[in-house]
């Protein structure tokens, strides 16, 4: 049975290897997207954009919130609250 069911599955083994691929491609970039390195020199550009007046205070803000939020895990539309930003 192993056999034949080898044979009948052998035209799938592109489609395998392809999926295979997307998933090894996916848990890469989900590493580096949540790597606090990658985080850290972003960061360290955006504040260089901003050193050199490439970038307004709001735009500066508006990165270091993108950057953070996806460090934390926060969705990309919403900013990360900070404890003093609370309402009470």
């Amino acid at each position: 049975m192993g056999l034949l069911t080898g044979i009948l599955g052998l035209p799938l083994a592109p489609v395998r290897g392809v999926l295979a691929l997307g998933e090894l491609i996916r848990k890469r970039v989900d590493e580096e997207l949540h790597d606090p390195a990658s985080v850290r020199r972003e960061l360290e550009a955006v504040e260089r954009a901003r050193a050199a007046g490439e970038i307004s205070v709001e735009e500066e803000a508006e990165a270091q919130q993108r950057v953070l939020g996806r460090l934390t895990g926060a969705p990309s539309g919403r900013p990360v609250r900070r404890t003093h930003d609370r309402k009470r």
